[in-house]
């Protein structure tokens, strides 16, 4: 059969439907070329951008289309193929509680508040999938609906173990990533404080850490041996912390997370990072990490700790109610890169979008995607 060259005789015709997740450039609905009457495929990477627009006040901006929004990658201006509004996109919801003892006192009504946000947020078409942050990550619940997911909250018990955060993040993405339908906003809520002491890759990493500073002990001060340990154990949670990270964008999935242990967590060093792991994930991905002024609960006089409980939970039922805003403020802006790149680089991503109001916007969106 004659064959034309390719830049000549091409009609582009965009062809709709369809949805992949970002850095996948096979499974993305693809332009076709049609040549001498012989169609042509053309891979393309179709990606994905989840978008949340509030107001100053926090209240969800809606009814926005594709001319109000301005995508760039790499600082070049993005064609966009399709903005989805909430109300038209499922939601794909993991919720992940953490049963070690650091969240015990706050526990109960943290379950409690939790399920009313469920049965608030999630329609017929939504679905919740139910994990436990402890020694292991531990699938309790498969994707199902609100009242099933809520059933299965309040039977969930603290069970005083060491915590898998990173195993738990990273296999919560996966199991969205593979079970979601397409065109669906994915969501990862984190009840925890953020502290890894048993996921497989750190507690590998520190073995080496110990077994590369024995080595060195009896030639170095017992400071600089110290000094050593810290940076090293850090730069293993760190590499841990990026593999997790690369699981949530690869799956297009924005991070929540809610802190039990509010503004306390700057006591320690070790409290520092954890609530630093739930902050990174949740402004690369377009999230929130909340961090809660929680008061005690757990004092000598009965009175005064049912007083803090109740305070406790009006500002967990407040940011849950946030959160429910920033879920009803957000959009799925899709568009087909025209960049070509590399295998695992990382394209760093820009959205704004052309709206006014008397008490500003604040726009939480993805940063980027890694490329496959």
């Amino acid at each position: 059969m004659k064959t034309l060259p390719i830049l000549k005789h091409l009609i582009l015709i965009l062809v709709a439907g369809g949805t992949v997740f970002s850095q996948n450039p096979v499974s993305a609905p693809p332009p076709l070329i049609v040549e001498d009457g012989e169609i042509l495929r053309i891979e393309s990477r179709l990606v994905l951008v989840p978008v949340s627009i509030t107001d100053g006040k926090g209240q969800p901006v809606k009814g926005l289309s594709i001319g109000d929004f301005l995508v760039k990658e790499e600082r070049r201006t993005q064609e966009i193929a399709e903005v989805s509004a909430a109300d038209k996109t499922p939601l794909e919801i993991a919720l992940l509680f953490d049963v070690s003892a650091s969240t015990d006192p706050m526990f109960e009504f943290e379950r409690d508040t939790a399920a009313r946000f469920l049965q608030q947020v999630m329609r017929p078409d939504d679905r919740a999938t139910i994990f436990t942050i402890g020694e292991t990550p531990v699938l309790v619940q498969n994707r199902n609906v609100s009242y099933r997911s809520i059933e299965t909250i309040q039977k969930i018990q603290p069970t005083k173990q060491y915590t898998a955060f990173y195993d738990t993040v990273s296999a919560a993405a996966k199991y969205l990533t593979l079970n979601s339908p397409p065109k669906s906003r994915k969501i990862i809520i984190a009840i925890t404080d953020g502290e890894d002491t048993n996921s497989i890759g750190v507690n590998e990493g520190f073995s080496q850490v110990y077994k590369s500073i024995e080595n060195q002990k009896d030639a170095i001060s017992s400071t600089q041996l110290r000094e050593l340990l810290v940076r090293k154990r850090d730069e293993v949670r760190l590499h841990e912390q990026g593999k997790s990270l690369k699981n949530l964008q690869n799956g297009d999935i924005v991070f929540y997370s809610i802190n039990p242990a509010g503004s306390s967590y700057q006591l320690n060093k070790m409290s520092q990072f954890g609530q630093g792991n739930m902050e990174k994930f949740a402004v690369e991905t377009g999230g929130t990490a909340y961090t809660p002024s929680f008061l005690p609960v757990d004092l000598k006089s009965n009175f005064e700790s049912a007083a803090n409980k109740a305070e406790n939970i009006r500002m967990l039922e407040q940011i849950f109610l946030q959160l429910s805003n920033e879920l009803q403020a957000q959009y799925l802006v899709q568009y087909y890169s025209d960049g070509e790149y590399p295998s695992n680089r990382f394209v760093p991503v820009d959205v704004k979008v052309n709206v006014n109001s008397p008490n500003g916007i604040r726009i939480r969106a993805r940063q980027g995607y890694f490329v496959k």
